[in-house]
């Protein structure tokens, strides 16, 4: 299909398109207001952020990870911990609640057939006040992230329709990864927050690009305009979105994994919500003020 159909197909269809994103967008929101409703959080927190007790073990013996949490008897995540240019097996991590780290160290003891010591084994306890402490504080950074990023779209455009169409994608592209990771229940630390803070500037500047292409430049056609920051976001996107695969896949670290999981699903996501809605609104603001 060449330009100039694209270009057909696109003004004959932008108003049903962009409601790919929205209905998307409504399924996130109807489920993550399910997952609060039956869990009373808005998504799955680990030791760092609940409280808990993370300890490392480190042992080259091959264990059954499964047989491991039935033997804890208490809700827990268990993470093989590898190198990072071998790949070989250095130990496993494990994340417990409910149970102190007095209590954690003889199970272990018992399962890995081997004694602790401070050679073969660490620990870290968090309070679960401090946990609630730290979760305060992350989610209010992300709230004044967003914000902050809103006013100065606003200041930047002056204009309601076309501000509104970036602090929506922005929007989107949080809430939808957010029901993504609530519905494999992939559970979130303080990295998957910074994670989503990341997100928001990830999210924008795509939506800037077009923005400004559509509604600033003057060269060439309205469709030229956009086409061409279409290609411009796009190729800063599939970058980026490498980038994360190959730190998902290389790195050993869950830290890094966790947070380019999440930074990946956002990725995505922008594609949809910016060439499929946010280009919608800026077509139907242009239209309605004879810019073409």
């Amino acid at each position: 299909m060449n330009k100039e159909r694209i270009e057909v197909f696109y003004f004959k269809y932008y108003k049903k398109l962009m409601l790919i994103p929205i209905v998307i967008l409504i399924f996130a929101l109807a489920y993550l207001s399910f997952f609060y409703a039956r869990t009373g959080d808005l998504f799955v927190k680990d030791v760092s952020l609940k409280g808990g007790v993370s300890a490392t073990v480190y042992t080259e013996k091959v264990i059954n990870i499964e047989d491991l949490k039935v033997v804890l008897k208490v809700d827990s995540e268990v993470r093989r911990l590898a190198d990072f240019t071998s790949g070989k097996q250095l130990g496993f991590i494990i994340d417990v609640s409910d149970i102190s780290s007095d209590q954690l160290q003889p199970v272990l003891e018992k399962f890995f057939q081997v004694k602790l010591t401070e050679k073969n084994y660490s620990v870290e306890e968090t309070g679960s006040k401090l946990g609630q402490a730290f979760t305060k504080q992350l989610l209010i950074a992300v709230l004044f992230a967003f914000v902050l990023m809103a006013i100065t779209v606003f200041l930047t455009f002056r204009t309601f329709a076309p501000s509104i169409a970036v602090v929506f994608a922005a929007f989107m592209d949080i809430t939808i990864p957010l029901a993504v990771v609530d519905y494999f229940k992939i559970p979130i630390s303080t990295a998957g927050i910074v994670g989503f803070l990341l997100v928001i500037g990830y999210s924008v500047d795509t939506d800037i690009l077009l923005t400004t292409w559509a509604i600033r430049k003057k060269e060439k056609s309205l469709f030229e305009r956009m086409f061409h920051s279409m290609k411009t976001g796009l190729t800063m996107t599939f970058a980026a979105m490498a980038v994360m695969l190959v730190g998902i896949f290389v790195s050993s670290s869950f830290v890094i994994k966790e947070m380019f999981t999440i930074i990946l699903i956002a990725l995505f996501t922008d594609i949809i919500s910016t060439y499929l809605t946010n280009s919608g609104i800026l077509v139907w603001y242009c239209q309605k003020k004879g810019i073409k």
